[in-house]
Formats: C-alpha cells, structure tokens, sequence
C-alpha cells in the first residue's frame, strides 16, 4: 500500500515552531523534562518495586491482595504515561542514556521498546487516524473505529462492550500483538526496517524477563489460581486505563478521519494542521489528571511536539491555541475527562450504527 503524502507546508507549521522556540529562549528553560519529572519516575518505580515485592514475596490476603493487583495496573499504566512515554520519544531527558533508561521501562512491562518505536513513534504520529496505516485504530473485527473500516452486525453494540476489550489491551499488546509484528515484519500495511542483531536480542529478553517475573516467579511462588486472579486484575486494569487515555485523544466526535486521494495518495492538509485536526485535548485544567496521566490529556502539543517534554504542555498549549485562533484551525478540547469519554462512547456508537 503506497503511503499517504500531506500538502505542502504552509506557515501554520513555521509560526508555530517559532513561537514555540521562542518561548524556551525567553524562559531559559529546555524542552526535556525537569527534576520533578524525575523525582516522579522515582516514586512510580518505587510504588511498582513495592507493590511487586509484597505481592509476590509477602503473601498478603485475599482483599489486600487484590486492592494491591489493581494499584499494581495504575501505576503500570502511570510508568507508561509518565516515564516510557516522554523517554521514547527522547524528551525525558537532556541525556541519551536517561532517555533510553527510561524507554526500556516498557521492556520490563512486557513490551518491546522496538515495536513501540516503529507503531507509535514513527508510524501513528505521522499517519494520525488514517485508515490502513494507522495500527491504534485497529481493533477489527471486534471495533469499528473510522468511517472507513468493514460495519459488522456486532459492532451495534461497540459502546456496550468496549470496556471488556480494553481490559485485554495489555495482555493482548505483550502475549500476541508484539509476536505478530515480530514475526510477519509488519504493522498493519506497512513493512518494518530490518531488525540488526542487538534489536533481535533485545526483544527476546524483555520478553523472557517479562514471563520470569510476572508469570513463573509469581506462580510458584503463590500458587496457579491467585496467580491468574493477580495477573488478570492488574493487567485488566493497566489495559483499561492505558486504553481510554489514548482512545480520548483520537476516537472522539471531533477528530477528523482524513482520507487520500484516490489517484494521488495526498492529503488535504499538512502534516501540523492534520495533527491537530485528527486529536483531541481533554480536562487541561486539571492538574491531577495532568499529573497522573504524564500530560498525554494535551495530546495536540505533544502531537505537535514529540520532543518537547509533557511538564511543558501547559505552557505551550497557550501558545499552541494562538496560533491555531489565527489560522482558523479547530483545536479540540473537552473541559472534563468526562466530557471526553462521553464523547468517545458516542463516537462508538456512531461508528456501531452508521453505513
């Protein structure tokens, strides 16, 4: 399948990237993270080495233990918000190492930090909610999520039943969707780069570090059925939440689904506007939701800005909706996190229902 082509570039994108650097040069702040956004990290790997640890060392009961199972699948999903998010993408620290540290925390979580890489960095920023190249998008059979995907007599009923397959995400992602990549060397329509020898490497002993210490140590340390009750809950829980924040910042009634041209493979708009027309912001005058969600509720300035470390979104989503103001660019927004998961499930239902 050829790849898409955006329209030239107008000075929506220009202005923008100026605004935005003059805005460091004035501060006299850098774009990657700071000593709380460390001091955060710190304290999420902490709770999750803690959790861990009783969990499976110190044999709480019953109630303690599943209370600690879905505290557990927060702060996994919190690691990921906070910690991988912002080190994948190079802007949790001004240091290679840290960032590449910080990356590989999703290894230890089962996933690879290759794929990650390749679907998320390269291919869903670029390729934002477009049909066919984007993989967040993909949930068939069992979803319809864009205008233009298959309508099955099921998907009627999507808005009911999307909690129940969000729950599977993480399991799903770590047991089967990465293998999947791995071994057909393709997301989705589009073929990955060549692995090299240390990227082989490295897949396989995340994965097997991920089986020792969340599947072989716990069974026998615990036994086969609490085992299952653990692992079932934190990882339904951690696919939830991992689940709805990224489904908030794309599937809502606002985004746009843009499609090719037919003959040509180009786009209406350029790379800048397709992003902010095709993602949503959400409850930004929240600081504990921006807290606990690494700012990933400011999905267009970090759509906008992958480099640029979340503890900025704040500060530069001013600027952002600006510039957005003088070029009659729709910037979404929903006021509360409840507005957006409203929207969300009534964009669910449209998708379920319309032709």
């Amino acid at each position: 399948m050829a790849l898409p082509k955006f329209a030239a570039t107008r000075s929506f994108h220009a202005e923008l990237k100026n605004r935005i650097n003059q805005y460091f040069e004035e501060s006299g702040q850098r774009m990657t993270g700071d000593f709380g956004l460390l001091l955060k990290a710190a304290l999420l790997v902490g709770l999750m080495a803690a959790l861990y640890v009783h969990l499976v060392f110190f044999t709480p009961a019953a109630g303690w233990a599943l209370l600690e199972s879905a505290l557990l699948g927060c702060v996994i999903a919190a690691i990921g918000f906070n910690v991988m998010h912002d080190g994948a993408h190079g802007s949790f620290s001004r240091f290679p190492w840290v960032n590449k540290l910080a990356a590989y925390t999703l290894g230890v979580l089962g996933g690879s930090p290759y794929m990650w890489n390749s679907k998320h960095n390269l291919i869903h920023h670029t390729y934002t909610n477009i049909e066919g190249h984007d993989d967040d998008i993909n949930i068939q059979p069992w979803m319809r999520m864009t205008p233009d995907q298959p309508k099955h007599s099921l998907h009627r009923f999507q808005h009911f039943y999307f909690w129940a397959l969000y729950c599977m995400l993480y399991t799903s992602w770590i047991f089967a969707m990465d293998y999947q990549k791995y071994f057909t060397r393709q997301i989705g329509a589009i073929d990955l780069k060549p692995m090299n020898t240390g990227e082989h490497v490295s897949f396989w002993a995340f994965k097997a570090l991920n089986l020792l210490l969340y599947v072989v140590l716990p069974i026998y340390t615990l036994g086969f059925l609490p085992w299952l009750a653990g692992f079932f809950l934190s990882t339904a829980v951690a696919g939830f939440v991992l689940s709805m924040v990224f489904q908030l910042a794309h599937t809502v009634e606002d985004a746009a689904f843009p499609v090719p041209h037919v003959g040509t493979g180009k786009l209406e708009d350029e790379w800048a506007i397709h992003q902010v027309r095709t993602t949503a912001n959400f409850a930004t005058d929240n600081k504990i939701v921006s807290w606990l969600v690494g700012g990933l509720n400011f999905q267009i300035e970090h759509h906008l800005f992958p480099k640029i470390s979340h503890v900025h979104y704040p500060a530069i989503s001013k600027i952002v909706q600006q510039v957005c103001a003088e070029f009659d660019v729709t910037y979404n927004n929903y006021a509360r996190t409840r507005s957006a998961i409203a929207s969300h499930v009534g964009f669910l239902r449209q998708m379920g229902r319309a032709a």
